[in-house]
């Protein structure tokens, strides 16, 4: 695992030790922001299922300004400070340990809305749709926001949830990606 592009381009990435967490690897990563950026003019992003870091990292790396990253995985969590201190991105992040739901509710009370959020769940786990009605009930995603959802290709996610539409699917391999904004 990289960095793809962006001022960090070709900065190695760890990867969480164990079989709890899956990467995405380069070539969908690179796919998914080709897709919604490549790149990014500032804004703030959220990493609900951080794993290593890796998808938030790039984020970062192609012109976002801040991450916030959360995993309820204690070694996650050691890996996405190990990897944002090595590429030197640890002033623009903010970690947590939580799992999602709690997270939300945490960030609401902060008054935080995101240009960008990343949802990344173990395939195993999917409360997508879910998450995707709290994010807009707690009115956490900006106008002009993106809603990137990477799942399972056996998931089936509705074209339109709440004022959310996905405006962009791609599959690659057994992996989908999803593209949501307001519509």
């Amino acid at each position: 695992m990289r960095v793809v592009s962006g001022d960090k381009k070709g900065l190695s990435l760890k990867a969480v030790p164990g079989t709890t967490t899956r990467p995405t690897t380069d070539k969908v990563k690179e796919a998914i922001f080709n897709m919604i950026g490549p790149y990014f003019d500032g804004g703030i992003g959220l990493d609900l299922f951080g794993g290593s870091g890796g998808l938030g990292i790039e984020a970062l790396s192609r012109g976002l300004q801040s991450m916030i990253f959360v995993d309820r995985d204690g070694k996650a969590i050691r890996t996405i400070k190990e990897n944002l201190n090595f590429c030197k991105l640890t002033d623009r992040a903010e970690v947590y340990r939580n799992d999602a739901e709690r997270a939300l509710k945490a960030i609401e009370k902060r008054e935080l809305q995101f240009d960008l959020i990343i949802l990344d769940p173990p395939y195993k786990a999917q409360k997508l749709l879910y998450l995707m009605e709290e994010i807009q009930k707690r009115h956490l995603l900006k106008e002009e926001g993106i809603i990137m959802a990477e799942h399972e290709n056996n998931v089936e996610l509705p074209e339109v949830i709440g004022k959310l539409h996905c405006v962009k699917k791609e599959v690659y391999g057994l992996t989908v990606i999803s593209i949501y904004k307001y519509g």
